[in-house]
């Protein structure tokens, strides 16, 4: 049974389809990435796995529960992590502080809150930048921290909105590497990322949206060779679009 089964998912606003009766699934253990021209859907389907929107229509069903109608703090209690495409760290509290945030939601006593910080600090790198303010961090920095308090809620499955923008070749790999860990440790990731290099060297599998449709869902050498991939984003060019 998959972990995150999604269909028929869909979302309009106003005139814009947003998100069409979208449908994927996603394995216990498997990164699977989610690209697709500027505009395409993906961040709002991240909305609507998250509880951040409600869906128009269609099912999200993760570890066997519907999720539709649930808030975010619920949606996270049972297991499904998020960042965020712009970091949102708590800009006047220091590294630690920031990441004993999300722990308490596991956690209720302030001791195994910042012990429970401290190891997943240790796990993306920001070990010794625990007393920092989070304001002080490099952008890198800043995207492993918003991955950090995503982790310390202990999360089966967390999804990632771009974790590599902005960052140069050397901070790309070292953050390629980190998903690649995260996924040994046991969590199935589900990202969204215009480094399209990575996101083919690291995915398993990966789906394609356009217009808030998919039109592909195959292993990323498949995915690559898709004429309909490959009108899309020559399209997105050609109409001033970055790829995403």
């Amino acid at each position: 049974m998959a972990l995150l089964e999604v269909s028929g998912l869909t979302r309009h606003f106003g005139g814009v389809r947003a998100v069409t009766d979208l449908s994927f699934t996603v394995a216990e253990g498997e990164i699977l990435g989610l690209i697709g021209p500027n505009g395409a859907g993906k961040t709002t389907a991240f909305n609507l796995i998250a509880g951040y929107l409600r869906p128009m229509a269609g099912r999200i069903v993760f570890a066997g529960r519907d999720l539709v109608g649930l808030k975010p703090h619920a949606v996270t209690k049972r297991g499904i992590a998020r960042t965020f495409q712009i970091v949102k760290p708590f800009r006047k509290l220091d590294v630690l502080e920031n990441v004993v945030l999300g722990a308490f939601l596991r956690r209720r006593g302030r001791r195994e809150a910042e012990a429970e910080a401290r190891l997943v600090l240790d796990k993306v790198g920001l070990g010794a930048k625990i007393g920092v303010p989070a304001a002080d961090l490099t952008l890198a920095e800043q995207k492993r921290l918003e991955i950090a308090r995503a982790l310390a809620t202990r999360p089966r499955l967390l999804l990632l909105d771009e974790p590599m923008g902005g960052l140069n070749p050397t901070e790309i790999d070292q953050a390629s590497l980190l998903v690649q860990r995260l996924r040994e440790d046991g969590i199935t990731i589900v990202w969204v990322e215009h480094v399209l290099k990575a996101i083919m060297k690291v995915s398993h599998r990966v789906v394609v949206i356009h217009h808030g449709e998919k039109i592909a869902d195959a292993t990323p050498e498949a995915v690559v060779q898709d004429p309909a991939v490959i009108a899309a984003y020559l399209g997105g060019a050609r109409d001033g679009h970055a790829a995403a």
